[in-house]
């Protein structure tokens, strides 16, 4: 039987492909930089050191799925969170790891050696 919308296992595959946006190290870091409020291109790839490129095509990733906005203001483009929620959750993912971190550096199962992980 196919997967649902209203399904367990749609819902499941979701919030996989959800986090999939948070699991990128590139895409984590522009979202981190963006909790401390509007920034441009060059304001992100400043705090997060990033090209200009690499910071375009994951912006453009993350406003298709609806993590980041943004608004012209005269001649530059400032980028948001769409949602203050991710602040939420990047402030709970940080507490989580308070308590957890060495045990999921450990993981050999979370590792990912083309990302040169911990």
């Amino acid at each position: 039987m196919p997967a649902t919308p209203s399904s367990v296992a749609f819902q499941i595959k979701l919030k996989a492909r959800f986090l999939r946006g948070f699991a990128d190290l590139s895409r984590l870091a522009i979202l981190e930089a963006l909790c401390t409020g509007s920034l441009t291109v060059t304001e992100i790839m400043t705090r997060t050191r990033l090209s200009q490129s690499n910071t375009s095509n994951h912006l453009a990733c993350l406003r298709e799925c609806g993590l980041v906005t943004c608004c012209q203001q005269g001649r530059y483009v400032y980028y948001q969170l769409s949602d203050e929620r991710v602040v939420e959750l990047l402030a709970l993912v940080d507490a989580l790891l308070h308590d957890h971190a060495p045990q999921i550096a450990a993981c050999p199962h979370y590792a990912d050696a083309e990302r040169g992980d911990l």
